[in-house]
């Protein structure tokens, strides 16, 4: 699996540095695979690892970390703040660019089944991975901890592992493997070392008891500082951001006369939630991010780092060179990189439309999102320009071997793999334009009148984009299926597509 994500595991352990060590120290030397950060907290008795890359090299690190942990740590002697039910306490895996849940999935359950069968610790599938229901949500995999689901696994069929036989590994405990998308794990720390002050504000903002959406939250007792704390996980901060949830626990620990201290984020945090935090704090309106000195210097200096790898990217030239190369009698770049040339211009408008549209005495947070979707759906689109010709390219070679050396299991591995990406990359392409013109055609109502042409050429743009990259798609399904996958899905899929496609 060539696309790229993020896997967060957490361990059972924030005290002693020679196992964090050692855990971190496993997954060096996996090709692709970086360790981005280790975060570690006595009192949880928990730390927190973020690892980036390939999705196979990522099943790989991670498997060779839990096996020190399932080695190093005993759950019999483990007590910490937070909840716990395995030495590697939960696994998720976060897609990341044009990666897909799907993706994640796959991954999730394959590391599952290495963990039962390699190490023998049992595992529930949670998040995006849960095959039941409830447990998509985490808190319920873990109902219990450790002690209550070794004490009930082999009576209760409800508790019954995903992969694994119904007992507990009896040091290591059980382990949750999943997929989500990003989430930001956040905490406020109070003036007060009364834990029921924390726990009442956890309750009142987590969104099972009827609070801020997509947050849970727990209150904990913080010994090593003298203060209770409010433990937060935010999982899609675009509907919670992180201004309104520190604003909610704030006035919430007020009916208690109790105040904020400082909050601190916990692993990584995308860029853009802080920037929403940013705006909300400076009252800043109709903020245009690409001003940001940072960003403006990381786009300038993109183009040159990949033409400098020997890899010039067509998005980063000029209009005139770009369909000087389209109009030339060469096989790339084809129609996959124009559908998503004119997918990035279409998005362009609709940043550009939001543009006019934001009235500063007025903020529209539904316009600033549309805003910022469109921005980043025009970075993604770019990006596919380079990528459809390189996929294509590949294709071509992958071809030439297996006619070279027909008998060749590699070839044949290399052909499946690369006709695959050749539809995957425009399907990328085709979802995404999709969904672009429907939150532009969502935002009509918002817009101004005066530069309702911007939006029509918009939308065109982006419908066109989405019709061309599923013809590409379609043409490449007869190779997917002579390669023995399946074709189905997609064929459904597309079927889909083509109807959000039609004019309206």
């Amino acid at each position: 699996m060539s696309g790229w994500f993020e896997c967060v595991p957490n361990f059972s352990e924030g005290r002693d540095p020679a196992i964090l060590r050692a855990i971190s120290d496993a997954a060096l030397g996996v090709p692709g695979v970086t360790l981005l950060d280790v975060e570690a907290n006595a009192d949880h008795h928990r730390s927190v690892m973020s690892l980036v890359g390939p999705g196979d090299g990522l099943v790989e690190a991670v498997f060779r970390m839990m096996r020190v942990a399932v080695e190093r740590i005993d759950l019999t002697h483990h007590r910490g703040e937070h909840p716990r039910m395995g030495a590697v306490d939960v696994v998720p895996f976060v897609p990341l660019g044009r990666s897909t849940t799907p993706e994640a999935i796959a991954l999730a359950e394959r590391l599952a089944d290495r963990v039962w069968t390699e190490l023998h610790v049992p595992v529930y599938l949670y998040g995006d991975a849960a095959r039941r229901p409830e447990r998509h949500d985490l808190a319920v995999v873990r109902k219990g901890q450790f002690e209550g689901i070794r004490d009930t696994i082999a009576q209760d069929p409800a508790r019954a592992p995903d992969y694994g036989e119904p007992r507990v590994h009896p040091t290591a405990g059980i382990v949750a493997i999943g997929a989500r998308p990003v989430l930001i794990a956040y905490n406020a720390y109070l003036d007060t070392a009364d834990v029921s002050v924390a726990k009442k504000v956890a309750h009142a903002v987590r969104a099972r008891d009827g609070g801020l959406a997509e947050v849970k939250a727990l209150g904990f007792d913080i010994q090593e500082r003298h203060q209770a704390q409010v433990s937060m996980n935010l999982t899609d901060y675009r509907k919670t951001p992180i201004h309104r949830a520190v604003e909610a626990v704030r006035k919430e620990a007020a009916r208690f006369g109790a105040a904020v201290t400082d909050t601190e984020v916990v692993g990584l945090v995308p860029e853009d939630a802080l920037l929403d935090a940013a705006e909300f704090y400076l009252q800043l309106n109709a903020f245009d991010r690409a001003t940001i000195l940072e960003r403006k210097v990381r786009a300038a200096s993109e183009p040159r780092a990949t033409a400098s790898a020997g890899s010039e990217s067509m998005s980063a030239g000029s209009l005139e060179e770009f369909s000087s190369r389209l109009a030339a009698r060469t096989p790339t770049p084809g129609g996959g990189s124009a559908a998503a040339a004119a997918a990035a211009l279409g998005a362009a408008l609709g940043e550009m439309v939001v543009a006019y549209s934001l009235v500063p005495e007025t903020p529209d947070t539904t316009l600033s999102e549309a805003g910022r979707f469109f921005a980043d759906a025009r970075g993604r689109f770019l990006k596919g320009v380079d990528e459809d010709s390189a996929s294509y390219e590949r294709l071509r070679g992958a071809r030439r071997a297996m006619k070279a050396n027909p008998e060749s299991s590699a070839a044949r591995e290399e052909y499946r793999k690369a006709v695959w990406t050749a539809t995957d990359v425009p399907l990328v392409t085709a979802r995404l334009a999709a969904a672009t013109a429907d939150r532009m055609e969502s935002i009509r109502s918002r817009t101004k009148a005066t530069i309702a042409s911007d939006l029509t050429t918009g939308l065109a743009l982006l419908r066109a984009a989405q019709r061309g990259a599923s013809a590409n798609v379609r043409i490449n399904l007869p190779d997917v299926a002579k390669s023995g996958q399946s074709v189905a899905a997609i064929e459904k899929e597309l079927a889909i597509l083509d109807g959000s496609g039609e004019p309206r």
